[in-house]
């Protein structure tokens, strides 16, 4: 096949469940409200914790400050940057800013000498997105974490069922439950099944582009993000 007539699609790991196709406006009605907020960029940030050099240079770059506590998370016009361990951090952004994002990281990693990484990991990840008046209640009939208690502006690593995602709660609205791309079925389905006793809709993904990760999610054809990184 020629260059000319391969054109890569970037495509969702739930994209065969039609959910554009579900999605209605969201009502408070005591439901349950979900979708995927799919194709976003994630990447891996790894760094020693006493090195200033690493926060500086990453809040520089990013915009974002890598939090410091666990549970912690750092959220703005470029995303969202998430603590997992004294010495990694998660950031979600737009797949485009990544590009530009990951090399500078590294030049200044390697200029400054520090031994840190900047790894892009966004072909094994994607999100789903829970909301309504229960939506905390769902979680806690799959998890052993009290998920009333995280406020927002906090995010955890935890298990749902048999399978393992960071939850985060950018603000009072929702969360997002990131997974591995692999087990995005399973997630989505437990999170449904565990939904159906207050009933359980697919709503439309909001147009906010003030918001952290609403602003970030990619178009669907692979080739205008290629281009647009190039």
């Amino acid at each position: 096949m020629s260059e000319s007539t391969f054109k890569p699609v970037l495509e969702s790991p739930l994209r065969h469940l039609d959910l554009p196709e579900a999605a209605e406006a969201r009502r408070a009605d005591g439901r349950v409200w979900g979708n995927e907020a799919p194709n976003l960029g994630y990447a891996l940030l790894r760094g020693d914790g006493a090195e200033a050099g690493f926060f500086e240079l990453t809040a520089r770059i990013t915009g974002l400050e890598p939090p410091r506590r666990p549970k912690t998370l750092s959220q703005g016009e470029g995303g969202a940057l998430l603590w997992l361990s004294p010495d990694e951090w998660l950031l979600i952004s737009r797949r485009q800013r990544l590009a530009g994002w990951l090399p500078a990281l590294e030049r200044g990693f390697a200029e400054q000498r520090l031994f840190a990484q900047a790894l892009d990991v966004s072909g094994g990840f994607t999100a789903v997105y829970l909301c309504g008046e229960p939506h905390l209640a769902v979680l806690r009939h799959l998890g052993g974490y009290d998920f009333e208690a995280l406020r927002p502006g906090q995010g955890v690593g935890t298990l749902l069922g048999k399978a393992a995602v960071q939850v985060l709660r950018l603000d009072g609205d929702g969360v997002f439950v990131v997974c591995r791309r692999s087990f995005a079925d399973y997630v989505w389905l437990l999170l449904r099944r565990a939904a159906r006793p207050y009933g359980f809709a697919v709503c439309e993904l909001p147009e906010d582009a003030g918001h952290p990760l609403w602003a970030q999610l990619a178009r669907p054809a692979l080739a205008a993000v290629l281009s647009e990184s190039s």
